[in-house]
C-alpha cells in the first residue's frame, strides 16, 4: 500500500532553516510527480511546492518562491524540502502528497512551528 512518512519538523526561529524529508513506498516512486502541501488551523490545505518525476521541473506558490527548495533522490525514494528564511507565517502541519490514479494519498504530517 502507498505509503507517505514526513519527517524533520520543529522549532525554529525566524530566520531559521530547517529540511523536511517524506519517505515514499508502495508505488513506483520514480514515476510521480511529488507535492508539499501545508495546513493551518482554520485554513484550507496549501500547496506549497511541486516536483516532476524527474526533477526537471520545480514549481512554488509564491509565498515561498526563493525560500523553499524542493528536491527528490529517486534511488531512496524521497522527496526533500529545504526551507531557509523561515517566517512566524510558515508555521504549520507539512504534508507530503502523491496523486496515483486520481486519487490522493496523503502522509500523517510534520509540524513546523516558527517563533522566537
Amino acid at each position: 500500500q502507498v505509503q507517505l512518512v514526513e519527517s524533520g519538523g520543529g522549532l525554529v526561529q525566524p530566520g531559521g532553516s530547517l529540511r523536511l524529508s517524506c519517505a515514499a513506498s508502495g508505488f513506483t516512486f520514480n514515476i510521480k510527480a511529488m507535492n508539499w502541501f501545508r495546513q493551518t488551523p482554520g485554513k484550507e490545505r496549501e500547496l506549497v511546492a511541486v516536483i516532476t518525476s524527474d526533477a526537471g521541473t520545480t514549481t512554488y506558490a509564491d509565498s515561498v518562491r526563493g525560500r523553499f527548495t524542493i528536491s527528490r533522490d529517486n534511488a531512496k525514494n524521497t522527496v526533500y524540502l529545504q526551507m531557509n528564511t523561515l517566517k512566524p507565517e510558515d508555521t504549520a502541519v507539512y504534508y507530503c502528497n502523491v496523486i496515483i490514479h486520481g486519487r490522493n494519498y496523503w502522509g500523517p504530517g510534520t509540524q513546523v512551528s516558527v517563533s522566537s
